[in-house]
C-alpha cells in the first residue's frame, strides 16, 4: 500500500511537471494570447510554429545560396575590372612614352651642312630674285605647309577653269 501510495505521488510530480512545461511551451509559443491549458492546441501550435520556422530556415538558405553566387558573381567582375585597368594603364604608359619619344624628336627636318651651304650660294647668286626650295628627295613639302595654304575647298572660286 505505501508502494502504491510513492507511486501515486511519483506520477502526479511528473503530470505537474508535464502540466508546467505545456504551460511554458504555450507561454513561449504565443506571449501575447492568454494562455491555453488545453494540452492538444498547445501542441498544435507548436507544430505550426515549427512548420513555419522551418519553411522560414528554408527560405533564408535559398537566400542565401541566392546571395553567395552574386557575390562570387560580383567578385570575379571586380577581378576582371581591376586585369582591365592594369592594362589600360600599361597602354596608357606606353603611349605616355611613345608621345614623349615623338616630342623629343623635332619636328621638321633639318638639312645637313653640305645642302645648307649649297642653298646659301644659291641666294647670294640670285640676289633679291625668289628662288625655289629645294626640298629633301622623298619628302613632301606640304607636310610644313600652314593649313590655311593646304586647304583646297575654295580653288574653285578662287581659281576658275581655264576653257
Amino acid at each position: 500500500m505505501l508502494s502504491n501510495v510513492l507511486g501515486l505521488l511519483f506520477l502526479t510530480s511528473e503530470l505537474v511537471k508535464y502540466l508546467s512545461r505545456f504551460l511554458e511551451l504555450g507561454a513561449v509559443l504565443e506571449p501575447e494570447r492568454p494562455m491555453k491549458a488545453d494540452k492538444v492546441a498547445i501542441l498544435s501550435d507548436a507544430v505550426r510554429m515549427v512548420r513555419q520556422l522551418r519553411s522560414e530556415a528554408q527560405r533564408l538558405k535559398e537566400s542565401n545560396e541566392e546571395l553567395q553566387a552574386k557575390i562570387k558573381e560580383l567578385k570575379d567582375e571586380k577581378n576582371e575590372l581591376r586585369e582591365e585597368k592594369q592594362r589600360l594603364k600599361a597602354d596608357k604608359e606606353q603611349l605616355e612614352q611613345q608621345v614623349k619619344a615623338m616630342s623629343a624628336q623635332p619636328g621638321f627636318l633639318t638639312q645637313p651642312p653640305s645642302i645648307s651651304a649649297a642653298l646659301a650660294a644659291q641666294r647670294q647668286a640670285a640676289g633679291n630674285k625668289l628662288m625655289p626650295v629645294i626640298g629633301f628627295p622623298s619628302l613632301a613639302m606640304w607636310q610644313f605647309m600652314p593649313p590655311a595654304a593646304v586647304d583646297t575647298s575654295q580653288d574653285h572660286v578662287l581659281r576658275p577653269p581655264v576653257a
